[in-house]
């Protein structure tokens, strides 16, 4: 049986900050002109069809979301913003065969999330080889960090990489378990049992750190 997912306390989706991001959605959408954007299906078919300014369009759209999910995971900015980079130019090489009817942004976060897992592994090995001396880098630009404590930011990055990823994954950017085992190749147990642990360790932190 696949181990379920307990629920939040409300300290911790306090920290992670759900209610906000649904909050920060729901303005964005009430404040809306009349205006139109371009629609993601418009902007992919246009990159296809060569348009530089449809592929840039594309990249500034996503942009913010996929260095915002590498930084979350690696906790290095100049690392989160060459991940973020490779992941999209990765994501416009696959363009031609991206089925345009599923969103392309949980896509590319997928991309820029394994990635980002992979980096991050490396460089424990790295740590462990005398290689790498860095840490947590707490000087990722305001939107980045905006709505996350020091202390929140500093616990999630002593995760395990594996969990870091699908606690940013699940509470970040809301892909349901599902979404995360396809994302990471993964079985749906595995990514629960990620989530349950990850979500435990994080609620000790933050009470550590409020004593």
């Amino acid at each position: 049986m696949t181990p379920a997912v307990e629920p939040m306390s409300g300290t911790l989706e306090h920290a992670l900050g759900i209610g906000r991001a649904r909050a920060g959605r729901e303005r964005l959408l009430r404040g809306q002109s009349g205006v139109r954007e371009r629609s993601e299906r418009s902007l992919i078919a246009g990159a296809l069809a060569g348009s530089e300014g449809d592929l840039e369009a594309l990249f500034v759209r996503h942009w913010p979301r996929a260095y915002r999910t590498a930084y979350l995971i690696v906790g290095d900015h100049a690392a989160a913003e060459d991940i973020a980079q490779e992941a999209f130019l990765a994501a416009v090489r696959r363009l031609e065969w991206f089925d345009r009817r599923r969103k392309f942004g949980p896509w590319l976060s997928a991309i820029v999330a394994n990635r980002a897992i992979d980096w991050t592994r490396s460089r424990t090995a790295r740590r462990e080889c005398g290689l790498d001396s860095g840490g947590f880098d707490a000087t990722a630009p305001e939107p980045v960090a905006a709505g996350y404590s020091p202390q929140v930011l500093a616990a999630l990055h002593r995760l395990p990489p594996g969990q870091r990823a699908v606690v940013v994954l699940r509470y970040v950017l809301e892909f349901t378990p599902g979404e995360i085992a396809r994302a990471l190749e993964l079985p749906r147990g595995t990514v629960n049992s990620r989530l349950r642990r990850g979500l435990d360790a994080l609620e000790m932190e933050l009470r550590e750190s409020e004593r």
